[in-house]
């Protein structure tokens, strides 16, 4: 089966809000939600990675902070590995131009949303754990 090794951000206003992204129609599992991010090159540093993602995928620069999780989930054709940071924008507005929306939810508000599977260990981590 293929894998792949994906990084995400947990990306936090200072509302301590986090940004949640829509996957959109052109993307794999559309209409779920998931922390805005994308796959690892190949011999690319995780944490370098996902600053390049939030760059192509939401036009502004981040600051990677600490480790929130990383975890793998099977799904029928690929075994995604999904490594999550906590980051901070330290240049510029998140705007969608590959994900359908984003929103900034408190943590109460995070589990309305209808998540990706591989997301959901982040998402436990962040309701259940005094992180934010």
């Amino acid at each position: 089966m293929k894998k792949v090794d994906v990084v995400g951000a947990i990306i936090v206003n200072e509302k301590k809000e986090v940004l949640c992204a829509l996957r959109s129609q052109n993307m794999s599992l559309p209409g779920l939600w998931e922390f805005p991010g994308g796959k690892i090159e190949e011999g690319e540093d995780p944490k370098d990675s996902l600053v390049r993602e939030i760059k192509e995928e939401l036009d502004c620069e981040i600051e990677v902070g600490d480790l929130v999780v990383d975890a793998t989930h099977e799904y029928p054709t690929v075994v995604v590995r999904l490594i999550t940071y906590f980051a901070t924008i330290v240049h510029g507005e998140p705007k969608a131009s590959e994900h359908e929306k984003l929103t900034w939810l408190s943590k109460s508000e995070l589990s309305s949303l209808n998540w990706a599977p591989a997301d959901l260990p982040t998402l436990d981590r962040l309701v259940n754990e005094d992180l934010l």
